[in-house]
């Protein structure tokens, strides 16, 4: 049995409507495969870079240095590397409010303003590090409120030492009393 359909008969000679088509054949409309290219069906893999990047080297090992200027290749990334396709995590503004407050708290410690700085800058530093660590990594800035804690609880206690320390070493003049 062979699977060719039968030719079409040939048109009536009444020149009426054509014929209708033939049925499909049987086994559900499916014949049989084609057969495999020449080569066994094996088609190679295009060449890398999508065939326009340099040619191969020549036989015999020797391969040639690039020509100056060449731009083509691997690039490393920079030194301090880099996350391809993530933003950086934003950074805190209490954090970095803390961290100027701090900072200033300590030089303003002679004129007794540590005394309130210092304070406000430590409790910045203590929410903000709270608030770092709760987020789970999408806001920064968590070693900035550590330092403005720390600079803000320096520029209180400078503050307290100083004015400890310009109470009972008055340089003005004492009364004395005479009698």
């Amino acid at each position: 049995m062979s699977d060719v359909p039968p030719p079409p008969p040939p048109p009536p000679s009444g020149g009426g409507q054509a014929p209708p088509p033939p049925p499909p054949p049987g086994g559900g409309g499916f014949g049989p495969p084609p057969p495999p290219p020449p080569g066994g069906g094996f088609v190679p893999p295009p060449p890398p870079g999508g065939g326009y990047g340099a040619p191969p080297p020549p036989p015999g090992g020797f391969v040639p240095p690039p020509p100056s200027g060449y731009q083509g290749g691997y690039v490393p990334p920079p030194m301090g590397g880099y996350m391809a396709g993530y933003a950086a995590p934003r950074t805190d503004g209490l954090a970095i409010a803390s961290l100027v407050i701090g900072i200033v708290s300590i030089p303003c410690s002679l004129a007794c303003l540590g005394i309130i700085l210092g304070p406000v800058a430590a409790i910045m530093g203590f929410i903000s590090r709270q608030r770092v660590s709760a987020s789970g990594g999408a806001i920064g800035g968590g070693g900035m409120a550590i330092a403005g804690l720390i600079l803000g609880l320096i520029g209180f206690l400078l503050s307290v030492g100083w004015f400890f320390y310009a109470v009972t070493h008055n340089t003005g003049t004492t009364p004395t009393t005479t009698g």
